[in-house]
């Protein structure tokens, strides 16, 4: 925990595509109703590419598809600060259903 008071924890290895980062963002942003802030962990850095169907081979490698954030098992995700635990809670449990891996909640342990 970097930024927020809460997180979205990955619990397995996976590429996540943009499309699903910002769906997560959406869904987060709209739960909040602009309360609180939303922090996002991840940047998708790597391209995907492909080749149109049909296509000889030869001739190189495809244009690339789509962006990708490669996560591992216990990289946070998604971040959440300045609202209750509940409101939090709710919001990244929508945020977890956009994503295509198991993720958990977490908070951020205070020092004494």
């Amino acid at each position: 925990m970097a930024f927020g008071e809460y997180g979205l924890q990955a619990l397995e290895t996976s590429w996540i595509s943009a499309k699903n980062i910002e769906a997560g963002r959406v869904a987060a942003t709209h739960f909040l109703h602009r309360e609180g802030k939303v922090y996002i962990r991840l940047f998708p850095h790597k391209p995907v590419s492909s080749k149109p169907l049909e296509t000889r081979m030869g001739k190189g490698k495809g244009e690339p598809a789509f962006w990708v954030a490669r996560v591992r098992p216990g990289q946070v995700c998604f971040e959440i600060g300045g609202v209750s635990e509940d409101v939090a809670k709710q919001a990244l449990a929508r945020v977890a259903h956009k994503m295509p891996i198991r993720c958990r909640f977490v908070k951020r342990r205070h020092s004494l």
